[in-house]
């Protein structure tokens, strides 16, 4: 499969995920953010894990959990220490700092090299994400600030060490583990700092099975397969297609207007990230040539 089928399959996953604000607030019991996110990754983890009939051998217990803190657990509560704390927009623009923070962590953990037309591309990303969700009025607040930056580095970490630590089995099964590591981190945060859910409707099993089966299982796998096959930098990226999938899900579903200020950042983001899937592009490896043989001197 070439690259470039690999990133449009890869960038499915982030734009799913931008569905994950409109199941929230549309679907799903308001104020619950552990509770659900522990929901979203448990059940997933279990029932890939069923599927796979795979399990995580000893030596990479402390791998998994590790990862499942980063990708989910950690991430998923400082996502929603931010959302709460801060205007959506300031936290969504926050979030897309991974990107640039992922190109210093790969220099460190993978030895890739530093190229300014990558960090050119993920500053300009923010920047588009900054003008598509930011409004006049939004405040900062500190705490809220740092969760947000923490969630990203979180996410960060977690791209690139599931590249590091890659193992030898599928995506699926990598994917199992990890949201099962996590959700079994997030259930106890649950259940000491968060009330028993109310009595579910028709429609909140609906937003917690999308959530669950395609918001995780099934994007997840998508974006592990990516990660195991695409440059850390360039897969990285793609995750600023979640906020723009948010921004037009809710002028195309809920009716919520675009002012031309957006419409500008929509395409600043998606030019980005065009650039940044070619500033990342792995050098072309250079085949040795055959020697040129000499032809004989004639007299």
């Amino acid at each position: 499969m070439s690259r470039t089928t690999d990133i449009f399959l890869t960038a499915l996953a982030p734009a799913i995920w931008g569905s994950t604000y409109l199941v929230t607030t549309e679907m799903l019991p308001d104020g619950y953010p552990i509770t659900v996110a522990a929901l979203r990754a448990l059940p997933a983890g279990l029932l890939l894990i069923a599927i796979t009939r795979s399990l995580p051998p000893r030596h990479w217990l402390g791998r998994t959990f590790l990862l499942g803190s980063f990708n989910f657990s950690l991430f998923w509560v400082l996502l929603f220490v931010a959302a709460y704390r801060l205007p959506g927009g300031v936290a969504a623009t926050l979030g897309a700092l991974q990107a640039m923070i992922v190109i210093f962590m790969a220099r460190g953990w993978l030895g890739t090299p530093i190229r300014s037309s990558a960090v050119a591309a993920a500053a300009t990303g923010v920047f588009g994400v900054a003008l598509l969700l930011i409004g006049p009025d939004a405040s900062l607040d500190p705490i809220g600030v740092a969760a947000g930056i923490g969630g990203a580095a979180s996410m960060a970490a977690g791209t690139v060490l599931s590249r590091k630590w890659l193992p030898p089995v599928s995506a699926l099964s990598f994917t199992a583990w990890q949201l099962t590591a996590g959700g079994l981190i997030l259930m106890p945060l649950a259940l000491v700092f968060e009330p028993a859910l109310p009595p579910l409707t028709t429609l909140n099993l609906a937003g917690f099975v999308w959530l669950g089966l395609i918001g995780a299982a099934l994007t997840y796998a998508i974006w592990f397969r990516g990660v195991a096959r695409i440059e850390p930098g360039a897969v990285s990226m793609l995750g600023m297609m979640s906020p723009l999938t948010a921004v037009l899900l809710g002028w195309g579903l809920l009716g919520q207007s675009l002012s031309p200020m957006q419409i500008a950042g929509a395409v600043i983001i998606i030019g980005s990230v065009w650039a940044g899937q070619r500033a990342n592009r792995p050098p072309p490896t250079k085949t040795a040539l055959p020697p040129v043989c000499e032809r004989p001197e004639t007299a």
